[in-house]
């Protein structure tokens, strides 16, 4: 299974993916799920995977090659974001219709996708794209996206993230949510993929690979653990009446 978590703030974009892909408790494997693509000072552009593993391998693939190839159009020739979520929908629409031609196995290779990123001259954005290729917009209201294994590390997001949230907060309130996760469900396995992005700086940032030895991540999961102790010893004891 997956996780994967993307998010559109007032300062910049984060995103998190795990590495956890699995077809059975025998057959655990890592394989990387955030790609990065841009030209410095230019463009910027960040996708996320979960699903069939063939399907996003081969949606991957494609976009690269056009890139190689100079095929367009390609991510570096459309110009807008708009046009990047479009020509990645077409992509995961064909391929998924040039391996069945049955509709009812259409569903064996669907995958979702988050594409995020910013073109110079132009606002960030984030989209969520569905298996038919279509997708929708994050937006103030709504800053996040979450796709594959959701449900764990839904919660904090929903009661703690904010549009206007800084970078650093917001990272933090994303890897807790991948803490609850991980937690839950062994589905979802570190080591996690990370890139933060700061709005406007179309800079192409390195990212980072979290393992699960790592000093910081070990300390905000114990922190984070010992704060819900604290906080559920610390409620109001309930009354009489609720023994009843």
């Amino acid at each position: 299974m997956t996780y994967c978590c993307g998010l559109r703030l007032k300062d910049g974009l984060v995103f998190i993916s795990d590495t956890r892909t699995n077809a059975g408790v025998d057959h655990i494997s890592v394989f990387k799920k955030l790609f990065s693509f841009g030209v410095e000072g230019e463009r910027f552009i960040v996708i996320q995977t979960s699903g069939n593993l063939a399907t996003t391998q081969a949606v991957i693939g494609h976009l690269k090659n056009h890139l190689a190839l100079d095929q367009k159009p390609h991510l570096y020739s459309v110009n807008t974001m708009f046009e990047v979520a479009e020509l990645i929908g077409h992509t995961l629409k064909r391929v998924i219709a040039d391996v069945t031609t049955d509709p009812d196995e259409e569903s064996n290779y669907y995958c979702n996708l988050l594409v995020g990123g910013q073109i110079k001259g132009s606002a960030m954005q984030l989209y969520h794209i569905y298996p038919q290729g279509n997708f929708i917009c994050a937006t103030s209201d709504t800053p996040y996206f979450q796709i594959g294994e959701s449900k764990y590390g839904k919660p904090i997001l929903d009661r703690a993230l904010s549009y206007d949230m800084p970078l650093d907060e917001a990272f933090r309130c994303s890897l807790i949510s991948f803490d609850s996760t991980l937690r839950s469900n062994v589905s979802v396995g570190m080591p996690l993929d990370s890139l933060v992005y700061r709005k406007d700086s179309l800079h192409i940032p390195l990212g980072k690979r979290i393992y699960s030895e790592d000093p910081y991540f070990e300390h905000i999961s114990k922190q984070w653990s010992d704060a819900l102790r604290r906080g559920l010893q610390n409620l109001p004891k309930p009354t009489d009446d609720y023994w009843l």
